[in-house]
């Protein structure tokens, strides 16, 4: 077949040609006979379906200078019609438009002939001109540079003016598509704000009945959103209302696709006016049903619009009668779901329904809908860690709502909270005026007569704290709308003293009750605000202790209390105070070991996390104060008759886990002899208490607790003894005594030794046999008895090392205190079991030497539990099963003045090394609690 004969058209430089001459000399020009055509029109249509379309073509075309005559025949097309300085949106058609809209409608290829004229009428042909180049001039504006040069050419300008005058919808769906191709970029984008397009856009979405001019439109509306300015600008110029009532009218699919999408960019960051116009073009119930659309597009899409609808509190319950809580909460369920998105995807639902908890009407359907779990499950993941704050803050909505507050309970919310105050959360994003709760308006209601009702709430805001005086609250008062702080003084007045860290630290601030706003301090409202504001209110129930006296809660409010850099907030100090005077939680402070976390950690300074270290933290001395004002608060509950019933309960009839509890924290909570003598002497409590240190511990600081409980019942037990003086080291031992064994080592001893001692490592030690047999039966009979060694000047001492006989040696002839018995010993940190200290003093009970026994238990005591001795040598020192030395062990851990951090590690070791034989333990411990002396001198 043969080829195609080419033609002028099929050169770009003939194209470009007809074009520069058109738009040098006017828009008619000659007619070509032969097709019917002008030589313009010819070019155009081959520009346009050969010449921009080929591979690049557009880049050839602006190479070749082909914009500049482009946009100049676009402006005379535009300067047939009225200036848009002259032409408003309800401008009359002008005669241009009028003309168009009585010729034939523009093709793509070549006009027929009219049977009733042999050429197109000059409307007609202008408008066919102008499709022609808007369409070249739109599929030109797809390039970046292409958008660059016809902003510098000012054709946004040519394109507004013909957007205005023009309104041919084919005209207009190709305006409108350059414009939208132009406002993919951020300059030409202001430049199509500021040159008026935006009114005239709005107006052909309500003029215009061709889909794909409405889509045309729609998209440069769209890409005009680029930027929160101008999405407020599009809003305040009403694009928004004519979107939602053309979505409102159930459009074809692609429109609808065009629809959702702009909808989404203009409601990103979503303001009052966009919210407004949406609402009020009816467009609400169309993107709740369009949430379930098959086309995933726009279900997604339809999902964040209604999300970022939430954002405007004027909205939230309209939205929620329409639905879009059950399909915010069934998206957000999906996406948490095992085959759901991830948390990025996550993060706009979790807002928005967040945000829906701030109206009550929306709160209940929340409630209904399984919300509260989805809420739960978010405050227990640690990957949503950065939006536990809002969701704590959410939750503090339903602070009234008794039903679900019950059922955040069960659920477990109370530790969470707890774990919020001193958590690393990430900050919550701050809120504008217009997100608040739209169940209190801005516009503030007249004055009314203020009901009983009222009143009483009134009260007991001001007697919670949220509220200085009567004067801070009016009916429309919220909890999420405290208070604003007190307003700067006049010049004239005293200035208030210097905020500390924590008023800096806290953006929001509640007034203390009891005082006038002039001489209020200011409460902190921070991070933990929400959480402390929930746990108050859980703490104002009859009866709390199941959700708030548990070792997880105490724990997170002591921590919080603490470990605040500044001031904490007295929110905090009230939950302690009220749980501590209520009579109902005082078996759980016994049950949870939280009496004994109480004073550990506030009076002695020791957190769960300082232990089993000896990380030193001073105690504050508020810290200290709240401490011991808080056990005196259990204490009085504890001595009332319904606390003596409660423990007696307990120690008598409880499990056994709660029976060793009562025992341990009775010393703490008891300040009546004959309550407590009752319950830990007479009913065994105390050895109830010490028969369970060997066994697996109930709490992790259970040793520590035992440790100080068995010190404050010493304490008790034994008032007069002085705190700071412990026990004393022996004299002799500071002092030694003169040697009488050294005269029998020098060259020449007088008198002159009559006896030798051979040890087993060859080593002869010099003896009076006379002073040798006086001292113990054991060597009167082996040396002046019926045995063979008696007629021995050489005596065999088997199973000795020299360092073992050297304190013996010394004992048999009369030294006591000398310091001899100090060699076998090893310094502190050496193990004491298979050392030549145990080898000796087998040897002197084998020898049957009790002086000497006692003097190297002394010498052990005073190496090993001296001042120099730690906590780590007292177990080393009970393994060696001396009973002295385990007496002596166990006063070293219960002495009045040991710091609690080391009484309660020498407990540990003892328990230790104790092991399954606990007996001598106990009644060591025992007898020191009770202030029997056991045996020989205390060493320290």
């Amino acid at each position: 077949m043969a080829a195609a004969k080419p033609t002028l058209t099929d050169s770009l430089s003939f194209c470009l040609a007809q074009l520069t001459a058109a738009a040098g000399e006017g828009l008619g020009g000659g007619k070509d006979t032969a097709t019917n055509e002008t030589p313009l029109g010819r070019a155009l249509l081959a520009l346009r379906t050969r010449h921009v379309k080929a591979a690049g073509g557009i880049e050839r075309f602006r190479a070749r200078g082909g914009l500049r005559p482009l946009l100049a025949l676009l402006r005379r097309a535009a300067a047939a019609g009225p200036a848009p300085s002259q032409a408003g949106s309800g401008s009359a058609p002008s005669s241009v438009e009028s003309a168009i809209y009585d010729g034939p409608a523009p093709s793509s290829g070549p006009a027929p002939s009219s049977a009733s004229s042999s050429s197109p009428s000059p409307p007609a042909r202008l408008r066919k001109t102008l499709d022609l180049a808007l369409s070249i001039l739109a599929n030109c504006c797809t390039e970046g540079a292409c958008r660059t040069e016809v902003r510098r050419l000012g054709g946004i300008l040519s394109l507004v003016t013909i957007l205005q005058c023009v309104k041919t919808d084919s005209i207009q769906n190709r305006t409108a598509r350059a414009l939208g191709n132009l406002a993919m970029e951020p300059e030409s984008c202001g430049d199509i704000h500021s040159a008026g397009a935006v009114p005239l856009l709005v107006e052909s979405l309500t003029a215009c009945q061709d889909s794909q001019c409405l889509q045309s439109v729609v998209r440069a509306l769209r890409n005009l959103a680029d930027s929160p300015q101008h999405r407020l600008a599009l809003a305040q110029q009403g694009a928004v209302r004519p979107l939602a009532e053309l979505l409102a009218a159930a459009p074809d699919p692609a429109l609808t696709l065009a629809l959702v999408r702009a909808l989404l960019e203009l409601s990103r960051g979503c303001s009052r006016a966009c919210a407004e116009q949406l609402s009020l073009g009816g467009g609400l119930g169309p993107l709740v049903s369009l949430a379930s659309h098959p086309k995933k597009a726009v279900r997604e899409a339809t999902i964040l619009i209604l999300a970022n609808l939430c954002a405007q509190g004027l909205v939230r319950p309209a939205l929620g009668n329409a639905g879009g809580v059950e399909v915010l909460l069934g998206e957000l369920r999906r996406r948490r779901g095992p085959n759901g998105a991830g948390p990025a995807s996550q993060q706009p639902l979790v807002r928005a329904v967040c945000l829906l908890c701030r109206e009550a009407i929306n709160r209940a359907r929340l409630r209904d809908a399984g919300g509260l779990e989805l809420l739960m499950g978010l405050l227990r993941d640690p990957r949503a860690s950065a939006w536990h704050l809002r969701v704590v803050a959410a939750l503090v909505g339903f602070l009234y709502d008794t039903g679900a507050l019950g059922r955040l309970q069960a659920l477990g919310l109370v530790p969470l909270l707890a774990g919020q105050l001193c958590g690393d959360a990430g900050d919550e994003e701050e809120e504008g005026r217009e997100a608040a709760s739209w169940d209190f308006p801005e516009e503030r209601t007249p004055e009314r007569a203020e009901a009983g009702s009222f009143r009483s709430l009134r009260s007991w805001l001001i007697s919670e704290g949220y509220a200085a005086g009567p004067g801070d609250i009016s009916p429309d008062w919220s909890p999420e709308r405290c208070p604003p702080p007190p307003p700067p003084p006049e010049p004239a007045e005293p200035t208030s003293p210097t905020l500390g860290p924590a008023s800096l630290r806290t953006p929001r601030t509640l007034r203390t009750p009891g005082r006038s706003p002039a001489a209020t301090s200011e409460e902190p409202w921070g991070r933990e605000g929400p959480a402390l504001l929930l746990l108050s209110r859980f703490s104002q129930a009859p009866d709390p202790s199941g959700a708030l006296v548990t070792s997880p809660a105490l724990c997170g409010l002591l921590a919080y209390v603490t470990g605040s850099p500044g001031p904490p907030s007295p929110r905090a100090l009230r939950i302690l105070a009220r749980l501590t005077c209520n009579p109902a939680c005082l078996e759980a402070f016994v049950r949870s070991y939280g009496a004994a976390l109480l004073r550990a950690w506030l009076v002695l300074g020791v957190a769960p996390d300082d232990w089993p270290t000896l990380r030193a933290r001073p105690v504050r001395r508020q810290h200290r104060e709240l401490g011991e004002m808080l056990l005196q608060n259990l204490t009085v509950q504890a001595e009332s008759p319904f606390g003596v019933g409660a423990l007696t309960h307990l120690l008598l009839s409880g499990s056994p886990e709660d029976r060793v509890a009562c025992a341990l924290t009775l010393p703490f909570i008891c300040r009546k002899p004959s309550l407590w003598r009752r319950l830990l002497l007479d009913q065994g409590g105390l050895r109830l208490l010490l028969s369970a240190l060997t066994r697996p511990a109930p709490h992790p600081l259970f040793l520590f607790f035992a440790a100080d409980s068995l010190s404050c019942l010493q304490g008790l037990v034994s008032p007069t003894v002085s705190p700071a003086l412990p026990p004393t080291i022996p004299l002799d031992l500071d002092a030694p005594s003169p040697c009488l064994y050294e005269h029998l080592l020098g060259p020449a001893p007088i008198p002159a030794p009559d006896l030798h001692f051979l040890l087993d490592s060859g080593l002869r030690l010099p003896a009076q046999r006379a002073a040798s047999a006086t001292a113990s039966p054991f060597f009167r009979a082996l040396l002046a008895g019926s045995f063979a060694e008696a007629q021995m000047d050489l005596v065999p001492l088997r199973g000795l090392s020299p360092s073992a006989a050297w304190p013996i040696l010394h004992h048999l002839h009369g030294c006591r205190g000398c310091g001899a018995t100090l060699g076998p010993v090893p310094p502190p940190g050496q193990p004491l079991l298979g050392s030549e200290a145990e080898e000796a003093l087998e040897a002197a009970g084998r020898f049957l030497l009790p002086g000497l026994e006692e003097e190297l238990e002394e010498a052990v005591g005073h190496i090993h539990l001296g001042p120099h001795g730690g906590p780590e040598s007292v177990g080393e020192v009970f393994r060696l099963g001396r009973p002295r030395l385990v007496a002596h062990c166990a006063r070293w851990a219960l002495g009045p003045g040991q710091c609690p951090r080391k009484r309660a590690l020498a407990l540990v070791g003892l328990v230790e090394a104790a092991g399954e034989e606990a007996g001598p333990l106990t009644e060591a411990l025992l007898a020191v609690v009770m202030g029997v002396e056991l045996g020989a001198r205390v060493p320290a």
